[in-house]
């Protein structure tokens, strides 16, 4: 549905020139919600800006729907760009129109009839439950109430694409979830393809079919939602991810461990029953399963869970455990080798402590 060919985004500042985005090259499938994630200054809110050329990119190309939007002329991009609606933090209501006048601006811009505006308008509003604040102003109205009327504004002209640049930033956790709702009602009943930029891994974690991670103008990772909650491979992910599943010890375990380790190191017999310090993490069947009473039965270890958490991302149950183990050097590689056999995530941390 959106192809984004080595694009990359430069402009000219007071100490030269600035590359906001640096050759991203991503494909978005029709129908799903793509997640574009990364901390201020990442480039995220440039790159989705150029997927409806509001940026022009310096290079590459950007393909909508089979179009190539970087090669049409003024009045074909004007054409192509009414099927590409888009949302932004600070809502950009006009305060001067009421909800739905604020709806119906772009219909009117392209030349719609009266009577058509007037239905067209009437559906909106009930798709995003605004029926009876029709009339008021967005000074009259809440927070979630003027980002719901961004979204039935971007919804006018019945596109195919929904850009959310940052939609939800601004809003309470609360009204944060009932957009991210809004927006999951939308994609399943009108089948948009929407692209969300967010620097919330909760909300990528609540509503993304797929996340791309950037850092620094380019993209570092990107694959499934679960799956990067798997096996982040790079810091910036990490960091972000613990932003909703914390992997950090509470600092008194995590002294408390460092003096056992130490101790146990020093130990005449460390080699033959040591401490290892692991972190697994669980999907699907596997959080239900007592796996971790049969490695003890098994390979005779003994456990101390010192962390955990479970989540549920996209319908998918996904937990994260942090263990010390205690047992001979065979047995623990044994014991993780078969957790690994069983769709466990390992990575042991007594390097990191």
């Amino acid at each position: 549905m959106i192809k984004i060919e080595g694009v990359s985004q430069r402009f000219q500042g007071a100490q030269g020139t600035i590359e906001a985005v640096r050759d991203v090259s991503l494909a978005i499938r029709k129908g799903e919600i793509f997640g574009i994630i990364g901390r201020s200054g990442a480039g995220k809110s440039t790159l989705v800006r150029a997927i409806n050329l509001l940026n022009r990119p310096s290079a590459g190309r950007i393909v909508v729907d089979g179009k190539d939007l970087t090669a049409l002329p003024a009045a074909a991009l004007r054409d192509a760009r009414r099927e590409i609606g888009m949302i932004f933090q600070h809502f950009n209501l006009l305060s001067s129109r009421t909800v739905a006048g604020n709806i119906a601006l772009p219909l009117e811009l392209a030349g719609m009839a009266p009577a058509d505006i007037e239905r067209r308008v009437e559906t909106l509003l009930e798709l995003v439950g605004l029926q009876t604040q029709r009339n008021r102003y967005p000074a009259q109205i809440s927070g979630g109430q003027k980002q719901r009327v961004g979204i039935a504004r971007a919804l006018a002209n019945n596109p195919k694409v929904l850009l959310s640049d940052e939609a939800t930033s601004a809003l309470d956790p609360e009204t944060t979830r009932s957009i991210l709702a809004l927006l999951q009602k939308i994609n399943r009943e009108l089948g948009l393809t929407i692209v969300l930029i967010t620097h919330q891994m909760e909300v990528v974690k609540d509503i993304c079919d797929r996340v791309a991670v950037m850092d620094a103008g380019a993209i570092i990772e990107q694959g499934k939602v679960i799956d990067i909650f798997r096996r982040p491979a790079r810091a910036v992910t990490r960091a972000l991810i613990g932003d909703v599943i914390s992997e950090a010890l509470p600092p008194g375990v995590l002294q408390r461990l460092r003096a056992r380790l130490q101790k146990n190191a020093e130990a005449p017999n460390a080699d033959a029953c040591a401490d290892h310090l692991f972190r697994l993490a669980f999907t699907g069947a596997g959080v239900d399963q007592p796996l971790l009473s049969e490695v003890v039965r098994r390979f005779d270890l003994d456990f101390n869970i010192l962390h955990g958490q479970i989540e549920e991302i996209q319908g998918q149950a996904f937990g994260s455990l942090a263990i010390l183990a205690n047992g001979s050097a065979a047995n623990i590689a044994a014991a993780m080798q078969y957790l690994q056999e069983q769709d466990v995530v390992v990575e042991e941390l007594n390097h990191v402590i």
